[in-house]
């Protein structure tokens, strides 16, 4: 069964709000990312990879659009904006990467979200990695936020920006990386029930087996001399 990732919500008119689904907009918002973040080419932490989580924090938004206010959806995606922002690729370093993610938020946030600067903040602290605070123990919207983090596996340019972009960031050999996605998709936890449905274990299962069969299909090649 393969994730159905529909597509709604082009990246426009998310930024525009054109569904009226959170409070205002966050072009500004975009335009800091666009113009001043230093990742935005990275292999793997990329332009790409924050607007994909974005991009699923909105879905996830209209999922959760009664449980949300308008008021939590714009901390949402202001924090899926910058959650990676300055971020410098390299294993081990995360806390780091968080830390320049706030500093970028404190540079760039606007007037009307200086009041909710700690609720952006904490969760864009959510999303290091290795995980301080339990999933469960997280509000609804850092949960979101994780889930989406974890998802770029799931697209249909995985092998390109998950193995090949993180083998390049880490210094590794992609063969590395690659053997690693079946044990990380074995044990991924979704938290969420947005996730969940987008996710299903028969999908984790089917990405767990395409792994292993390209793995299989590239260690049959004969080596050149």
């Amino acid at each position: 069964m393969t994730p159905a990732l529909a597509v709604r919500g082009s990246i426009p008119s998310i930024i525009r709000n054109d569904e009226g689904l959170y409070q205002g907009d966050l072009v500004e918002y975009f335009q800091a990312v666009f113009n001043h973040a230093q990742n935005l080419r990275h292999p793997y932490h990329n332009f790409r990879h924050m607007l994909h989580v974005t991009w699923l924090c909105h879905q996830a938004c209209e999922f959760y659009n009664s449980e949300l206010t308008k008021r939590q959806k714009r901390d949402l995606l202001i924090a899926a904006l910058f959650h990676d922002f300055d971020h410098s690729g390299m294993m081990g370093e995360d806390d780091l990467n968080i830390a320049r993610a706030l500093r970028a938020l404190d540079r760039h946030i606007i007037g009307e979200d200086r009041l909710y600067r700690s609720e952006i903040a904490a969760i864009i602290r959510a999303t290091e990695y290795p995980y301080k605070v339990p999933s469960t123990e997280l509000p609804l919207s850092a949960q979101i936020i994780r889930d989406a983090d974890l998802s770029q596996a799931f697209g249909v340019a995985w092998i390109q920006q998950v193995v090949f972009g993180l083998a390049s960031e880490w210094g590794k050999d992609p063969l590395d990386v690659l053997r690693m996605q079946g044990r990380f998709h074995g044990g991924l936890q979704l938290q969420t029930e947005w996730a969940r449905q987008l996710f299903p274990r028969e999908a984790i299962d089917e990405k767990v087996q395409e792994a292993r069969e390209i793995l299989d299909l590239i260690e049959a090649m004969p080596v050149e001399a």
